[in-house]
This record gives structure tokens, sequence and C-alpha cells, in this order.
């Protein structure tokens, strides 16, 4: 196939005693995202949708959260991965479109900082990468300031030639 799209949600909850990092980024916040890495579930769907865009399963499968070597470890070590697994297949970004859903903190100061990390990470052009931000108006965890979450949608491209077969 020349072209995939994959997609993705990640969601984690907040808690105190923990940095908020979302999109590669630090963020100033007095809470920050639970989980067994760094938690940060922007990087987290986007190291997903592009795995799920080669029809290879999830996040977990690749990663488990039970194993100890994924313990506290940088997202961008799962993007890195997921960039590689594209490498290996001859197959190249064409966008990604994420939008993040939290009430607080406001990312705007952040956006563009963001959204030159995940470029910078995949070695793509920040204009193949948007990142949007959208709050839930006070509706379940996400909108009582429990949880962040993140989607993120793939399009992928086969850079070498598709082999044909009789």
């Amino acid at each position: 196939m020349e072209y995939r799209i994959g997609h993705s949600r990640d969601v984690h909850r907040l808690v105190s005693g923990r940095k908020l990092i979302l999109g590669g980024i630090a963020i100033d916040y007095p809470l920050g995202l639970e989980g067994h890495s760094d938690a940060d579930c922007v990087l987290h769907a986007v190291a997903e949708a592009l795995i799920g865009a080669l029809g290879l399963g999830d996040l977990g499968t690749h990663f488990p959260d039970t194993d100890p070597r994924y313990k506290d470890m940088a997202s961008d070590y799962f993007v890195a991965k997921a960039r590689e697994m594209l490498e290996a297949r001859d197959y190249g970004i064409i966008n990604l479109d994420l939008t993040v859903f939290l009430e607080k903190p406001h990312l705007a100061p952040y956006k563009e900082r963001m959204r030159a990390q995940i470029a910078g990470l995949l070695g793509i052009a920040p204009a193949a990468v948007n990142v949007k931000a959208t709050r839930y108006e006070g509706l379940d965890a996400i909108g009582r300031g429990e949880a962040i979450a993140c989607e993120c949608v793939a399009l992928i491209k086969k850079t070498a030639p598709v082999k044909k077969y009789l």
C-alpha cells in the first residue's frame, strides 16, 4: 500500500509529584501525568499512530508497562523507535494532526515548541505537524482537570517503489 493512515488516543491521570511533559516539552504546572514512563500522552499518541499506520499493533505490544526498562523513560524514545520502524519499511510521514484534550494548563504558549519538538524527533518539517488543544468544558475526568488526553492521526507514504506481485 502506498498510503496508510494511523490513529491513536492516549489518556493519563494528573497527579502531584510528577513533572508535566507534553509533546516532549516540560510544562509549568503543579501536576504531572501518572504512568510507567514519563506518561507524555502526546508522544505516546504520536508513536502509536505511526505504529498503527504500519499495521504493527499498539504501543503496549512493543513497549509494555510491565517491562522495567521503560520505567520513567522519556517518551521521545518511543517516537524514535516508531521512526525506525517506518524507515525500516520504507515509509515516510506526510503529516500528523494532534488534538490535546485538557482543561488546564492552557497550551497556547507551548504549542509551537511542541510542534517543533515532534518534527525534530521525526526528522520532518514542522509544517507537517499540527498541534491543537481543546477543553471539555467541565465534563468528565478531563473536564474536571483530573486527566489529559491526546489523539493523533498520521498519514504515511511509501518512499520506495511499491513492489508489485503477479
